[in-house]
């Protein structure tokens, strides 16, 4: 298994200047050899590969330009194998052609490999005190020597690959990739305390489970729109490339940073939170470029970020050995009454939040409503029947001393129906774990 692992840098003034002439000469080759493939191709007729390119850097390139060889050579390959990946997904019609690079993003990183020894990181008194939650260390890295850096965290495994990031708001930071056992995970790998949970995204309410639970959302751009808008303004003002420009850009891209921040350290406590606390999640595969369309509500779907928070979800269940089911969004969860099945077509229309069933008479708050329709259809696809489940083992609660039958069912033994369940569900309806 392999994880990343991000930590904050701190460089100096020598080892600031190396990073630049690194992330000068990474947007160069790309340029260079996007330019070079695009020629070859309409003078000759002729595709590229990697490792023409590579012997063309090499040989030629590194010769032609000797300030090549000042900074590490992983760095430029790894810029070539990025350009050969791209045309790849491009020929795939998985993404857009490949364009060239600017140094004015204020955006920039390269990757380099471990080899020799050349990546090591000093995990400072927080490898002796695991009770501290950050100390001060360092990063080794290629080129650049022993980096100062902000240690969060430790792991035990060997490191892979280093990529240095430098943001907008001149922050830098290394993401070490690291291949390790799936042990690394086993005290979080305990039976959880329910059993399976289906959660009702929303924008008001980030979201609602079939167990009623109501998470708000943090709305983090609307606290921040007057802030921002202030500062946009003030950066309209300035001379482009004075360096009263250059300061609001940054302080700018600091608030964007910011807000950034506290959206992403939201989701993660609440994709950890559901879970550790559930061993089945069930959610809908929303279709968000399509729903985005809506000009009154982009902006709203945009800042609550469900597709980072399903995203994380799904490693996070791969990683903890839990099934994460994602169901079809033609299923109309909001329409049906999870009590006897009508369909009311009057609740397409989302200013109704709460309705009385027709058919039954039950009164539905939406959200939950459509929560306990996820769980049902969730449940179907994985060859289980709620009403059973519900009467024998307790739908969405522990039960440790028994179950209406008298007989005792573990959490383990209901982990264990549900992988198997998984296992058998056909190609069309399988779960994605």
């Amino acid at each position: 298994m392999i994880t990343t692992y991000r930590y904050r840098i701190y460089p100096n003034k020598k080892q600031r200047i190396q990073l630049a002439k690194t992330f000068g000469c990474t947007r160069f080759v790309w340029n260079y050899f996007l330019s070079w493939r695009e020629q070859r191709y309409k003078e000759q007729k002729l595709s590229t590969t990697e490792s023409e390119c590579r012997k063309h850097l090499n040989n030629i390139l590194k010769q032609q330009y000797p300030w090549l060889r000042e900074v590490d050579k992983f760095a430029l390959e790894n810029a070539l194998i990025n350009l050969d990946n791209a045309y790849k997904r491009f020929f795939r019609h998985q993404g857009g052609k490949p364009h060239f690079k600017t140094k004015k993003a204020h955006r920039f990183s390269y990757t380099t490999y471990f080899t020799g020894n050349n990546i090591e990181i000093d995990f400072g008194i927080l490898a002796a005190q695991s009770n501290k939650n950050r100390c001060w260390g360092k990063i080794k890295l290629p080129k650049l020597g022993w980096v100062k850096a902000r240690i969060h965290r430790t792991f035990v495994g060997r490191i892979k690959t280093a990529t240095v990031k430098m943001l907008p708001s001149g922050e830098y930071y290394v993401c070490l990739s690291v291949e390790h056992n799936e042990s690394v995970y086993q005290n979080t790998n305990t039976v959880p305390a329910n059993f399976v949970v289906a959660l009702d995204l929303g924008i008001k309410d980030f979201y609602v489970d079939s167990n009623g639970t109501c998470v708000k959302a943090p709305k983090v751009l609307f606290k921040y729109e007057r802030r921002l808008k202030k500062l946009q303004r003030n950066l309209s003002r300035k001379v482009v490339g004075s360096k009263s420009f250059a300061k609001a850009r940054v302080r700018l891209a600091k608030l964007y940073q910011r807000i950034s921040n506290i959206r992403k350290d939201f989701i993660e406590k609440q994709s950890s939170k559901v879970i550790n606390e559930n061993q089945v999640i069930i959610c809908e595969d929303l279709r968000i470029k399509n729903m985005v369309q809506n000009n009154r509500l982009a902006k709203s779907i945009l800042d609550v970020s469900w597709s980072q928070f399903i995203s994380m979800l799904g490693y996070k269940a791969k990683r903890h050995n839990r099934v994460f089911v994602q169901l079809s969004p033609n299923f109309p969860s909001s329409q049906l009454c999870s009590k006897c099945g009508y369909k009311n077509e009057a609740v397409r229309d989302l200013s109704v939040r709460i309705w009385q069933c027709p058919n039954c008479g039950v009164l539905h708050n939406r959200d939950h409503n459509a929560a306990k329709n996820l769980l049902k259809h969730g449940l179907m696809q994985l060859g289980i029947s709620a009403d059973h489940m519900s009467k024998r083992v307790g739908l969405g609660r522990s039960e440790p001393n028994g179950n209406a039958c008298g007989d005792w069912v573990s959490t383990a033994e209901k982990s264990k129906l549900i992988f198997s369940a998984a296992n058998s569900v056909d190609e069309a309806g399988s779960p994605r774990l």
